[in-house]
């Protein structure tokens, strides 16, 4: 059996490393007959590997696509390459794959053995990124890969946490999702000793391991979790909020307001409504008149009179600018 099973993963590399085969061609690199080359064949299909054959002495088997993706076999430079290329994308938080890149990694780590390990760490660990914009907030992807397995075991993580102002909190926490915004890295976890959903930016946690025990996931605080992170940065963390109708369609908003910014709502074809806060109604009228959009503000009433107060300086330095040089 283990000589049989040995044989089909031999199999399945070559077919995977080469577009067609012919039959005696397999027979021959695997030391055995035509017709157990056949057999190995229809055991394969019966895994759910697509092998197709063609008939004639010009035919041969060629790994055809299936509907479903079947387990795939790597050699060793191919395994750091996938690893390498999976720890860029998280690390990067590329739109749309980002999150996807930290669970393909954490299954691919969790098997690779100890040398290739090595050989990805030593580097990861000297290959410097030359991205555009600040560096701010870069995440190990050590830590994503750690708290998505934490995540998917439904084990407890406790962690120092620093927070905006440079101070370190220790916490103990039930790891739910991670939520993925631009550059930036969210946890969504129960504080259990606020006895409260919170969230974390992962740039700012150092897990301090022991684990665990394991615990039964909780309802999570929202269905749409990125709509809850992106509400959490945006608004509830400053201690002014304001409701405005941005004139524009929902889909342009989109372009220029980003998920840590506010929180857009579909209103009608001409018109979409952003939720978003400041620490200050002076900060806020900046940011409104930053994102380019003709607006109008519903909610407060006292960010009218910011407007407005803004709108009068503004005009007093523009007649200053204008007079006739004496």
């Amino acid at each position: 059996m283990l000589e049989t099973s040995a044989r089909l993963l031999r199999l399945l590399s070559l077919l995977q490393a080469h577009r067609e085969w012919s039959g005696n061609d397999l027979a021959e690199r695997l030391g055995v007959s035509p017709r157990t080359v056949r057999r190995d064949v229809d055991r394969l299909r019966e895994l759910g590997y697509p092998v197709n054959a063609s008939p004639g002495t010009g035919g041969g088997y060629q790994l055809g696509a299936g509907a479903e993706l079947p387990p795939l076999l790597l050699d060793d430079d191919e395994a750091v390459a996938v690893a390498v290329g999976l720890r860029t994308a998280a690390g990067q938080g590329i739109e749309g794959i980002g999150e996807t890149s930290v669970r393909a990694l954490a299954k691919l780590e969790q098997v690779l053995p100890h040398r290739l390990r090595r050989r990805i760490g030593a580097l990861n660990a000297f290959t410097v990124p030359m991205l555009r914009g600040p560096r701010s907030g870069v995440v190990d992807p050590a830590v994503l890969t750690e708290l998505a397995h934490l995540c998917r075991d439904a084990e407890r993580l406790r962690f120092a946490y620093r927070g905006h102002d440079g101070t370190e909190s220790r916490r103990t926490v039930e790891p739910y999702r991670l939520v993925c915004s631009e550059h930036r890295w969210y946890l969504v976890a129960f504080d259990l000793d606020r006895a409260d959903w919170r969230t974390f930016r992962v740039d700012r946690i150092t897990p301090r391991p022991p684990h665990g025990p394991r615990f039964t996931p909780r309802e999570p605080p929202a269905e749409d979790l990125a709509a809850y992170v992106s509400q959490g940065v945006s608004t509830r963390v400053y201690a002014e909020h304001a409701l405005v109708r941005l004139l524009v369609p929902l889909e342009e908003a989109a372009q220029g307001v980003s998920p840590s910014a506010g929180v857009l709502e579909a209103e009608g074809p001409d018109s979409c409504r952003l939720r978003t806060g400041a620490a200050g109604l002076d900060v806020m009228v900046l940011h409104l008149m930053m994102l380019g959009f003709e607006f109008e503000v519903l909610e407060p009433a006292e960010l009218t009179g910011a407007l407005r107060d803004a709108r009068d300086r503004l005009s007093r330095a523009l007649a200053r600018s204008e007079r006739p040089a004496t």
